[in-house]
């Protein structure tokens, strides 16, 4: 198997091998672009987003500055919206859902590395998956770890370090991250307290 193919299947793997250096050269390329392109080019910003992201939904937006791994172990569904100082290390598939709010910080970490020293001076990494559902609302700062999945129209509170999946329809928060309670119909904000078209 190659360095690449080890990673992405959770296996250990050189992250410093040749093939694996030049994907995230390219990836870094793409993110220059992005940081210093004006914020009035909305159009050349989607399609560099595009071209980074393995998938994307056709409306995304992402607030700058922004940092990945890869870009190509990225999916992200419609109306994604990751505001300032994201990072996502996508060494492994990142896969996150339809109408997903990241606060400003929130990081997104796949990669891992040997407890021992002497293996981790070697240069020997793995990864492992994160999958985020749909209608998901993660606060500023939060930091979510490898292998981590959050359901559905759950709510991750700010700065909270997420070591463990969390259930669909939940509120949760903490460092660990912990489930709070249930979202429930109380949630809902009364309709005359609501403006606009929504």
């Amino acid at each position: 198997m190659t360095e690449q193919e080890n990673m992405l299947a959770g296996n250990w793997y050189q992250a410093g091998s040749p093939d694996l250096l030049e994907q995230r050269q390219a990836a870094k390329g793409v993110l220059f672009e992005l940081q210093n392109l004006h914020p009035s080019n909305i159009q050349e910003r989607m399609a560099l987003l595009k071209k980074l992201f393995g998938k994307t939904g056709e409306t995304i937006w992402v607030e700058m500055p922004f940092a990945c791994d890869y870009g190509t172990n990225i999916s992200v569904g419609e109306s994604f919206y990751a505001n300032h100082g994201c990072v996502i290390l996508d060494c492994a598939p990142v896969v996150i859902g339809d109408g997903v709010l990241l606060g400003p910080q929130v990081g997104i970490y796949t990669a891992g590395h040997p407890i021992d020293a002497q293996q981790r001076s070697q240069g020997w990494e793995n990864a492992l998956p994160v999958t985020i559902g749909d209608h998901v609302w993660i606060g500023g700062g939060t930091v979510v770890l490898p292998g981590v999945t959050i359901g559905d129209h759950s709510v991750i509170g700010a700065g909270s370090v997420v070591t463990r999946s969390i259930p669909a329809h939940v509120v949760a928060a903490g460092n660990p991250c912990r489930v709070l309670r249930a979202i429930t119909a109380a949630d809902r904000i009364p309709p005359c307290e609501l403006t606009g078209n929504l």
